[in-house]
């Protein structure tokens, strides 16, 4: 991933969190906590590397999912 220009590695983040959390989520909430986790991880850090991201976005999907499935 790492020879690619960084909008590109993260539209692939996007795209693999998509594919990991179809059926569960939406892919405009997966877009929106791979935003969040690259607004959070710059504000924190001060960058943004698309693992940190896709690490930071799937947690939030995994506890968006457990939250949605215990008031189902």
């Amino acid at each position: 991933m790492s020879q690619l220009p960084d909008s590109e590695q993260y539209e692939q983040v996007e795209a693999m969190l998509r594919d990991e959390f179809a059926g569960i989520h939406p892919a405009a909430t997966v877009n929106r906590c791979v935003q969040a986790a690259h607004h959070g991880a710059v504000e924190v850090t001060g960058h943004a590397p698309p693992s940190l991201v896709e690490r930071i976005a799937r947690k939030h999907l995994q506890v968006l999912a457990t939250a949605a499935a215990e008031r189902g």
